[in-house]
């Protein structure tokens, strides 16, 4: 099939953009050990794409620029959310933040987090 074909029924180009969300859903599901669709198997449960793409393709919105300038998501395995940040002090704030965090990723990224694991870069 030639390109032209493909395009004009509505076919993608391999090298055309695609929406980071239909990527992510992708990629994914191919991580999985049994290959089932749903998400991520890991130690901690599940993670589904559209929390994975919440989480870190809309961080700065949830957590505002003054955080995502110290703090960065890691690793969301299951329900547990692992972050970085670049200053201790930064770690005994999201201490206090914490359910506040949870509640904004659950609100702006669709991410359910019952843990937050705290990790400060060298």
């Amino acid at each position: 099939m030639k390109w032209g074909d493909g395009w004009q029924s509505g076919l993608v180009r391999d090298d055309e953009p695609v929406r980071l969300g239909e990527s992510l859903h992708d990629v994914v599901n191919s991580l999985r050990p049994d290959g089932s669709p749903g998400g991520v198997t890991t130690s901690g449960g599940d993670a589904s794409a559209s929390a994975l793409g919440g989480v870190f393709g809309r961080w700065d919105e949830a957590v505002g620029e003054a955080m995502a300038a110290h703090v960065q998501p890691v690793k969301l395995d299951g329900t547990m959310l692992v972050v970085q940040v670049d200053d201790p002090a930064w770690a005994t704030q999201l201490k206090f933040l914490e359910g506040t965090l949870k509640q904004r990723l659950a609100e702006i990224a669709g991410a359910t987090i019952d843990r937050i694991e705290v990790r400060v870069a060298r």
